[in-house]
């Protein structure tokens, strides 16, 4: 219940302004949760025991309809899994015990699943050299479980070495020139060490590759949003009004035009669609929540139009693609060879699959990489689909709440930038399949074979994990008490708080040097009365 309304300073007793409820009150109406917060650390064990679960059946039925009878690796596989995320568990709950509990098992379902149809790859490609009377080819499973170990190795080691993500805006330009470097460097070396089916995209040395744009999306989503910090008055400063929309100034379009002249770099100097569709959406995303104009949208989307257009003109390598989508069964014997087969591998699979292990996902160009996805509706069918695009907007929405819910504001930029890199590179992936958009050869986040990708979506998901910490994280656990004190009160998470709305007249500004007056709020307090 409220607290009565005290006398308002200098005797207006007779004020009509209504009561204001202390915050002491509100707590008290809420023991359970202001007494303790869950971490919820519970709940994200059981969802990896679940996640481990399925993709234990899953390589059982994989297993049961290939060689009708299970063997070791299966065994092998199964407990890799279950010790390689039951380390992360371990991790989080050390590092982030109040972080968001949802990622990290949805990440773990999806590169679960993604190990299974691998594995059944495997199979296939070792039934086909068999009967071509061939060695068997080296698996690619056991080095995707190499890379999965990676993968959690640097997620726990950004889990250590990042204990509060605001660190990172110290470092913006440092990290966004890095990020710079790591985008271009596939240009300017020799075809021989980083071109591979046409795209300069690889940095290769000896027998190991990397593709560095999959780390280059995190670090340069790092800088922009410190940069979106740090200029905010150039995005949002005021300019024309037309068609009921404010746009900025000409001068103040700087930094998307870099943007997109970066952009058109990498798709000029490296043939990588993918990447530069990737990177300008992702800028262009940002732009918007920092802003909330529309207008931005609008100016990005002019010019993404007019550097499409100029692309299709000039570079021979968009031609063919935009080429392919129009007319994907055109010529199915050769330049739309992979995109038809993997419509008719769609098709085969209809609503329900074919049944895990059940199909010919194999006849498809790459299907372990870039074509995932239509391994999966072949064998999985469209609701199967429908269940991997569901886990992927979990991420995405999961990381977007996180955004809404730190009150920081490089951490809601930063957070809100990682899903949306999610996001839409699953569409670009998905779109590429389908023949919804061109094909840009991007790997599925967490299902595709490939270290690079992995390895970075896991250091994406980190600093997710990260910023929810810092949003969830009770007050009094981020208090810094000195010996034999106790803080002032119990205090719900920052995610979970309500925000205590006074008037302006409630505000008691005290004499110069004197302390503030506890359970009356103070200017810069934002509206809050203090506890």
């Amino acid at each position: 219940m409220a607290r009565p309304a005290q006398a308002a300073p200098g005797g207006r007793s007779g004020s009509t302004r209504p009561p204001v409820e202390a915050p002491a009150d509100r707590t008290a109406l809420r023991p359970i949760v202001a007494a303790a917060v869950s971490t919820r650390r519970g709940i994200e064990l059981a969802l990896l025991a679940f996640a481990a679960i399925i993709t234990t059946g899953a390589l059982v039925l994989v297993e049961a309809n290939q060689n009708q009878q299970l063997n070791i690796t299966l065994l092998y596989l199964g407990l890799a899994y279950l010790a390689l995320f039951g380390g992360a568990h371990l991790a989080v709950r050390k590092f982030a015990p109040y972080a968001d509990p949802v990622m990290l098992p949805c990440a773990a379902l999806l590169n679960g699943l993604g190990l299974v149809m691998i594995h059944r790859i495997d199979l296939a490609k070792a039934a086909r050299a068999a009967a071509l009377g061939n060695p068997a080819p080296d698996a690619d499973a056991l080095r995707q479980i190499a890379w999965l170990a990676l993968g959690l190795v640097i997620f726990v080691v950004v889990m250590w070495r990042v204990p509060d993500h605001r660190t990172l805006s110290r470092y913006g330009y440092t990290v966004g020139f890095v990020g710079l470097v790591l985008l271009g460097l596939p240009a300017i070396l020799p075809s021989a060490l980083s071109e591979v089916n046409g795209a300069k995209i690889w940095i290769r040395v000896g027998g190991v590759g990397i593709q560095p744009g999959e780390f280059a999306k995190i670090l340069l989503t790092i800088f922009f949003a410190s940069f979106l910090v740090a200029k905010r008055d150039l995005f949002t400063t005021a300019g024309k009004r037309f068609l009921g929309m404010t746009f900025p100034r000409p001068r103040d379009l700087a930094p998307l035009l870099i943007a997109w002249a970066v952009a058109m770099g990498v798709l000029v100097f490296e043939s990588d669609l993918g990447t530069s569709l990737m990177f300008f959406g992702i800028v262009l995303s940002m732009i918007y929540v920092a802003t909330e104009r529309s207008s931005w949208v609008l100016i990005g989307l002019v010019i993404f139009a007019a550097g499409a257009f100029a692309a299709w003109t000039f570079v021979s390598r968009v031609q063919l693609r935009v080429e392919v989508w129009l007319h994907p069964l055109g010529d199915p014997a050769n330049t739309s060879f992979q995109v038809a087969q993997g419509l008719f591998g769609l098709a085969t699979g209809g609503m329900l699959g074919t049944g895990l292990g059940a199909g010919r996902p194999d006849l498809v160009p790459l299907s372990s990489t870039d074509f995932i996805f239509t391994s999966m509706g072949e064998e999985l069918g469209l609701v199967g689909l429908m269940v991997l695009l569901l886990l992927y907007g979990l991420i995405s929405t999961r990381a977007l709440r996180t955004a809404l819910a730190v009150r920081d504001t490089f951490g809601k930029l930063l957070a809100a930038g990682l899903g949306f890199t999610v996001m839409i590179q699953v569409f670009v992936v998905c779109g590429g399949v389908i023949d919804l958009i061109p094909n840009t050869g991007q790997a599925a986040p967490f299902m595709s074979y490939g270290g690079s990708s992995l390895v970075a979506n896991y250091a994406l998901v980190a600093l997710v994990l990260r910023v929810s910490n810092a949003a969830r994280q009770p007050a009094n656990d981020k208090a810094k008490t000195g010996p034999g004190q106790t803080p002032a009160g119990p205090h719900t998470p920052l995610a979970e708080a309500h925000t205590e709305m006074v008037s302006r007249g409630d505000v008691a500004t005290p004499p110069h040097g004197a302390p503030p007056v506890p359970g009356r709020a103070q200017p810069g307090d934002g509206g809050r009365t203090r506890e």
